[in-house]
């Protein structure tokens, strides 16, 4: 068994022990977090829906991120990843959001926003906050970092509900 699937079974333990919902928000790893979860037969007691919001436009229509946050940070940002978990904890029926965006590669980095930066939002218990990671390696490598790493700050999310 593959660490992200441990961590995935690990999450729907806790959630459903909890009696809590959860909701994605995905730009770079484009559905891997839901996926995870959604792998493993009883995930539909606890994921109540995912958003794969690749483009920019995705992100204001589906999450409702004003476009002024985009443009101002760029959305690979701190500003933004918060914003996604907001916007998918207001369009869904869940207790606890996890947001990813970030530059998965090959290309599309610069100095100030290198290949491999991800930002992750956690919104839960009525605070959001922000981390970001600089993983290495190809694309496939810096998302499956970012689907672990996502998985990661759903438990943490959930112990703010207690």
């Amino acid at each position: 068994m593959s660490e992200t699937e441990n961590l995935a079974r690990t999450v729907l333990r806790a959630f459903e022990a909890a009696g809590k919902m959860l909701v994605t928000a995905e730009s770079c790893t484009g559905g891997m977090i839901a996926a995870a979860l959604t792998d493993i037969a009883g995930s539909s007691t606890v994921v109540e829906r995912g958003f794969v919001t690749y483009s920019n436009a995705a992100k204001s229509e589906l999450l409702g991120i004003d476009f002024p946050i985009i443009e101002a940070n760029g959305a690979v940002s701190a500003e933004v990843a918060s914003a996604m978990a907001e916007g998918a904890l207001a369009h869904s029926h869940a207790d606890v959001a996890v947001s990813v965006t970030g530059i998965a590669g090959p290309g599309g980095g610069t100095a100030q926003k290198p290949v491999g930066l991800v930002w992750f939002g956690l919104s839960a218990g009525g605070t959001t906050t922000t981390e970001n990671s600089i993983f290495s390696g190809d694309r496939a490598a810096v998302r499956r970092q970012s689907t672990d790493q996502a998985l990661t700050l759903l438990l943490q999310g959930l112990t703010r509900l207690k």
